[in-house]
């Protein structure tokens, strides 16, 4: 699918692409940090009915890195989005959206709630619930970004690849390992330094004192092997009781990497039955 180019106001360009317009039902896919909209090409198959948007968030992939980063702001890329719907003539959408980019579906659900008929959220939370704990993200994604920024792409590739978040891509075939390695590689320092501070977990607005306002469908998704962002979903699940909650077994926090099927599947299933 070609990749078209859509420009917000501000003249920020977003790549974007978009298959199958003409469908009644569109959804939109938003990839986690690092990564790009080549993370949801797996998914055509399973939605071939749906209008299947995908796009590089602010600072990845082959949209723009801004140089300034207050730029990256959630607000800023929410408002984006809203921009890039209307420009694509999108009154409501379906949001799947993996950690980072579940973190801006949450955003974008909370602000525009009539424009989401439904939500997936995979391995993501709705932000960090205290002032100390927030500074103290901050604090550590500036000093991540000060070290993409001194040692370079390379390097952090080298350095994120080996967090404990990821361990469970160690088991993945070779040739998989060696694709997401290359599209994180394809990213640039200013884009992502600039997209930990702005948009970093500790940056982001906390959205748990009104999780309960998602009246739309919620599909919560995560890892057995990822407790901590399991807890998380139980937590929202019981704020939410008309949520579904899937803990995918044999995986870790990057579930549509390691088992695309099944994630496939728990997706489709959850998009069409409504």
């Amino acid at each position: 699918m070609e990749t078209v180019n859509i420009t917000v106001s501000d003249g920020v360009r977003y790549a974007v692409t978009d298959e199958r317009p003409n469908a009644s039902e569109a959804v939109v896919c938003l990839h986690g940090f690092t990564g790009s909209k080549q993370s949801w090409t797996f998914l055509d198959g399973f939605l071939p009915e749906s209008r299947l948007i995908k796009m590089d968030c602010l600072g990845h992939g082959d949209t723009d890195a801004p140089l300034n980063g207050k730029r990256y702001s959630t607000s800023r890329q929410v408002s984006d989005l809203a921009e890039i719907f209307d420009e694509l003539k999108l009154h409501k959408v379906k949001l799947i959206g993996y950690s980072m980019g579940g973190r801006l579906a949450y955003s974008f659900a909370m602000t525009y709630p009539e424009r989401v008929s439904a939500l997936v959220l995979e391995s993501t939370t709705p932000g960090l619930k205290t002032l100390e704990e927030r500074r103290d993200r901050i604090m550590r994604d500036r000093k991540l970004a000060d070290f993409i920024l001194r040692d370079g792409i390379k390097a952090f590739v080298q350095y994120w690849e080996g967090i404990p978040l990821f361990s469970s891509q160690r088991r993945l075939a070779e040739d998989v390992r060696h694709r997401i390695r290359a599209g994180r590689l394809r990213n640039n320092e200013i884009g992502l330094a600039n997209s930990l501070i702005g948009m970093g977990t500790g940056s982001q607005p906390s959205w748990w004192s009104r999780v309960e306002d998602l009246t739309m469908p919620v599909l919560l998704i995560c890892g057995e092997w990822d407790e901590k962002f399991c807890a998380i979903n139980q937590e929202v699940h019981k704020k939410l009781p008309s949520s579904k909650i899937e803990i995918v077994p044999n995986a870790g926090h990057t579930v549509h990497v390691e088992q695309p099927r099944l994630f496939g599947k728990i997706v489709s299933g959850f998009l069409t039955s409504f």
